[in-house]
């Protein structure tokens, strides 16, 4: 028998042997985007699953097969969806998806699931998606399934923060392809990350609105909006260390283990 935490790698039946045993299922949630040309497009479906994996080992939940595709890029927090790689989807179907896994799961008898999000847009589809879900279900006299929603960098400390940016944090909107994504992907895919090719540029200056059409010249050349310059393995670690932990906390206050 695979002892894994991945829901991919397991035969049905122990699967649902974990299931009737109570198990969590995690949904990691991506996308595949542009990340600068020093790392690949498929940074956000691999720290996804990496932050569910390490949450997985610490309250013995399963993680389910990553949702790979996000919703639209945008200018003020991913580059915008104008940059070429960045490969989409709009929001009606980011709230199926969500929907859908959340009925299919409960369907298989799980009841809690939590959504570990990757791709700092998926958010408020995602929790329409679950909306939609757990109102069918009501209807249908299943009341006892519940689902947790969280994106991972929320769960980083203000201690960690002063520690990883000495020189000051540009938010989490602006940390697209910077330090947090760079050091997180040096430690667990360093052989992804090309150093040499970071844009060291500073933290950018863009609107507090949006404008559609998108105005491409806004956007840093590079895609990132601010550096990874900074980033190093120790950082990921830190990273990965406090944001799961945190996580960890999260599942066993709400779903009561």
């Amino acid at each position: 028998m695979v002892r894994s935490v991945f829901m991919e790698d397991l035969d049905a039946f122990t699967y649902r042997e974990r299931v009737a045993d109570g198990a969590p299922v995690l949904i990691p949630v991506g996308s595949i985007e542009q990340h600068g040309p020093h790392m690949p497009l498929s940074v956000d479906v691999l720290l996804s699953k990496a932050m569910a994996g390490a949450v997985a080992e610490h309250t013995g939940s399963l993680v389910a097969a990553p949702i790979v595709y996000g919703y639209k890029s945008q200018q003020r927090s991913g580059g915008g969806n104008h940059l070429t790689g960045s490969t989409s989807l709009d929001a009606a179907t980011v709230i199926a998806t969500a929907k859908s896994l959340v009925l299919e799961l409960a369907r298989h008898g799980v009841r809690k699931i939590a959504f570990v999000n990757g791709h700092y847009e998926n958010y408020q589809f995602l929790y329409e998606g679950v909306d939609l879900a757990l109102g069918e279900l009501r209807l249908a006299g299943t009341q006892d399934v519940r689902v947790m929603l969280m994106s991972y960098w929320d769960f980083v400390d203000d201690d960690a923060i002063a520690e990883l940016y000495p020189d000051g944090f540009p938010g989490w909107d602006l940390e697209h392809g910077g330090v947090l994504e760079t050091s997180l992907m040096l430690l667990l895919h360093p052989a992804l990350v090309a150093m040499d090719r970071v844009a060291d540029i500073p933290p950018a200056v863009l609107p507090t609105y949006d404008l559609l059409p998108a105005r491409p010249e806004i956007t840093p050349p590079s895609g990132c909006l601010s550096s990874g310059a900074a980033a190093t393995a120790d950082k990921g670690q830190v990273l990965l260390d406090r944001a799961s932990a945190g996580m960890v906390t999260a599942i066993r206050s709400e779903f009561g283990m």
